[in-house]
């Protein structure tokens, strides 16, 4: 077992290949194929390229403020891995990767971040909610959707992430009280990379880890090394299982370094120095799990100098793509990609707005 419940003793992180990518922890490697760790792999790969484009474009004027994972790759796609299809998804607003590797072309996620509302249309049979920016309520909204299927006896389990900033607010805790009352279907993932914009971990909170919160709720929790694919995927699964047999939500902190700016509005240089973000650089999870592939004989060097080459050419093609698209958008498209269908409350705001132009023209 990885989750574990509070008994006082000091918390270990979790970690199954260290930063050169040797196992550490045979016991817990997961026996996943080589077409699902390539994948996972090349996901990475694309997301954090497509994060190095997207800040060049919000520079050159030409998308909007635009959040980055880079960093984050391991806990995201790890996350992601361990789902199933069946299951939802509530996320938070930096989750770029996992979007990536549950099925949400790139296209969609430069479209959200280019300021337009077709961003928000996730394609048939994906079960992600749209992009949260609302801090700390991807957990109740997370709850929510955990008692439906229960209720509803679909054998689905609900995965939320959260930033350490996010902890503090009180959304979390009730999400996470209410599911585990409840013994809804619920897993929560911490993405724990340091910095809440500006506010560093240790001004956050008072707790030694934020995993431990879960004791508040009685619920099993684990602090993961963030970096490490195989050790978020192993830790998701075992709380996504527990959670699918009727046990009640889970808690996983991913230790972890958010390595660009907050968003494109941000200077990390203000309240972080240069030899911190060096000390983290070697932790690096992509070339942790690049050594890790090619250790196994699943990769090469070759194939990584194409790869990089091959998806920064799908990237600029895909952004052009987006461009072309300019302001075309019409209004009904504001409301109509929130809810499968329109709520009357939005058909009431639609129609008003509409008006209002109307008017004013």
């Amino acid at each position: 077992m990885v989750l574990t419940k509070y008994d006082g003793s000091k918390i270990k992180q979790f970690q199954i290949i260290d930063h050169t990518g040797k196992v550490v922890n045979e016991k817990y490697e997961p026996k996943l194929s080589k077409e699902v760790l390539l994948k996972m792999y090349k996901t990475a790969v694309m997301g954090r390229n497509a994060d190095i484009k997207a800040i060049q474009f919000q520079r050159q004027g030409r998308m909007l403020s635009y959040a980055p994972s880079m960093g984050q790759e391991a806990t995201q796609i790890g996350i992601a891995a361990a789902m199933e299809d069946r299951d939802w998804f509530s996320p938070m607003y930096r989750d770029t990767n996992l979007f990536l590797y549950r099925g949400i072309p790139l296209e969609t996620v430069y479209l959200y971040w280019y300021g337009n509302e077709r961003g928000s249309i996730r394609p048939e049979g994906v079960k992600i909610l749209p992009i949260n920016v609302i801090i700390g309520s991807q957990s109740n909204i997370g709850a929510g959707l955990a008692m439906a299927s229960k209720y509803r006896k679909t054998d689905e389990v609900t995965v939320f992430t959260i930033g350490d900033g996010g902890t503090s607010h009180g959304e979390f805790y009730a999400g996470l009280n209410y599911a585990s009352v409840f013994k809804a279907p619920l897993v929560g993932v911490i993405q724990n990379n340091q910095y809440a914009i500006s506010t560093p971990t240790t001004v956050q909170t008072g707790a030694e880890t934020f995993a431990q919160k879960a004791v508040a709720f009685g619920a099993p929790f684990v602090q993961v090394d963030g970096n490490d694919f195989l050790a978020v995927y192993v830790a998701v699964k075992e709380a996504i299982d527990r959670a699918r047999k009727g046990e009640g939500p889970s808690l996983v902190e991913a230790y972890t370094y958010r390595m660009g700016p907050h968003t494109t509005s941000d200077d990390p240089s203000i309240y972080r120095t240069k030899e911190e973000e060096q000390s983290w650089d070697h932790k690096d999870p992509i070339l942790r799990f690049k050594a890790y592939l090619i250790n196994k004989g699943f990769w090469s060097e070759e194939e990584d100098t194409a790869l990089i080459e091959a998806v920064n050419k799908e990237i600029n093609e895909t952004f052009r793509k987006v461009e072309s698209y300019g302001a075309n958008v019409d209004l009904i498209e504001i409301f109509e990609h929130t809810y499968q269908e329109m709520t009357p409350q939005l058909k009431e705001q639609y129609e008003t707005h509409k008006a209002f132009l109307k008017g004013s023209e």
